[in-house]
């Protein structure tokens, strides 16, 4: 809030001036709007040239008071809300039955002591994945990414030329069908906006690399646009396609798969819509549990690098950590943990997320509800940032 002295240092009561004035609290951007009267307006003009604030001039109101809380009303409840949605299944579908030729390797190089149909029976029992989706060898990344963006904008009912952002969560680029390379310049972002022939500049584009959680960080960044009124429509996509990183002699090549989902976000003044979220990075010896590493296969010349993980380290990190992040963003909600009707999770691993859910629940001294937490990741796979749109 700004307050003019005058020369002996007392509050003038007579001169009020306009500021947009947004200030961070409790992670919500708040709006208050001071008016002048008519009369001063000379004086206002020349004490903020003196001191060279900048300001946005708003129209003189007479009742002021009255519009002054309403604006803080009006911003304080508003939220972001999900009006379209859209999602790309790609068409070929590759069951457990598939890999039991596959040659898997220890990281070493050295051979299992089992054979493939003991490594899928086992594999099945805890991830729960029978089979996984790839997309067509003619497909890149960007290319479901726009498939989904054009059925949640169709889902909206939007003017595409209307969106503020367009926010593309992914962690590995376009990657052709033999894998060669990674390609992330120009954004993924950029080649959606393209793609959907999007002509306005002012509709920013760019991406987000977050690792699985992707897509959750982006719709986050969209609730402040949408909150701190810089954005009135953002589309927010999750796009990967994994199969095009994976070594085929690694065990977890059976665990990813390929998926987009994208949304429309709006503002909203109704009880709908984003509450509350929490956020973490983690930077210690976990930030290297997923890496990229050649082929298991030591007698291979090839030099790409595929996407490996400690898989049992990210177990026990998620369980540890996870569900006191899911109690951090209820709190923040307010919401009571009676009135939670579903959980929609990262799906890498069923196991894991039972058991996440599970602590969850024990935080609150409770029993996991039943139908709590849709699965689809026996029939999908794990697409990173496209699980949560499938």
């Amino acid at each position: 809030m700004f307050i003019h002295f005058n020369k002996k240092g007392q509050i003038d009561q007579q001169l009020i001036w306009p500021f947009l004035v947004i200030q961070q609290f409790n992670r919500y951007l708040l709006c208050s709007a001071l008016y002048y009267s008519q009369q001063n307006r000379c004086k206002r003009r020349k004490f903020l040239n003196n001191r060279k604030v900048l300001y946005i001039k708003l129209s003189i109101i007479r009742k002021t008071s009255h519009l002054s809380l309403f604006c803080l009303y009006k911003l304080m409840n508003m939220r972001a809300k999900i009006t379209g949605v859209g999602s790309h299944i790609p068409d070929v579908v590759r069951k457990n039955e598939e890999f039991m030729n596959h040659e898997f390797l220890n990281n070493d190089g050295s051979s299992f002591g089992s054979d493939n149909a003991t490594i899928i029976e086992k594999f099945v029992a805890i991830t729960g994945i029978e089979e996984r989706r790839y997309m067509d060898d003619k497909l890149v990344t960007s290319d479901i990414a726009t498939f989904a963006a054009q059925k949640a904008i169709d889902d909206a009912k939007c003017d595409p030329e209307t969106l503020d952002f367009i926010i593309v969560a992914h962690n590995y680029g376009d990657v052709k069908a033999d894998g060669s390379s990674s390609d992330m310049v120009p954004s993924l972002a950029s080649r959606v906006k393209n793609k959907l022939g999007i002509k306005n500049p002012a509709c920013v584009a760019y991406d987000v690399l977050f690792g699985c959680p992707g897509w959750v960080l982006g719709l986050t960044q969209a609730d402040s646009f949408i909150k701190s009124g810089l954005a009135k429509k953002v589309l927010v996509i999750g796009s990967e396609a994994l199969s095009r990183v994976v070594d085929p002699h690694d065990r977890d090549s059976m665990i990813y798969s390929d998926g987009a989902g994208a949304v429309v976000v709006e503002p909203s003044t109704d009880e709908h819509g984003i509450l509350g979220q929490a956020t973490a990075t983690y930077t210690e010896e976990e930030a290297f549990f997923i890496f990229n590493e050649t082929s298991y296969n030591k007698d291979l010349q090839d030099k790409t690098k595929y996407i490996k993980m400690y898989g049992r380290r990210i177990y026990n990190f998620a369980l540890s950590k996870v569900p006191e992040g899911m109690k951090a963003a209820m709190d923040q909600a307010g919401v009571d943990i009676k009135d939670l009707k579903k959980i929609f999770i990262h799906q890498a691993n069923e196991k894991m997320d039972e058991a996440i859910v599970e602590r969850f629940y024990k935080l609150y001294d409770m029993e996991v509800p039943r139908d709590i937490m849709p699965m689809i990741i026996h029939k999908l796979g794990n697409s990173s940032v496209a699980t949560f749109l499938r």
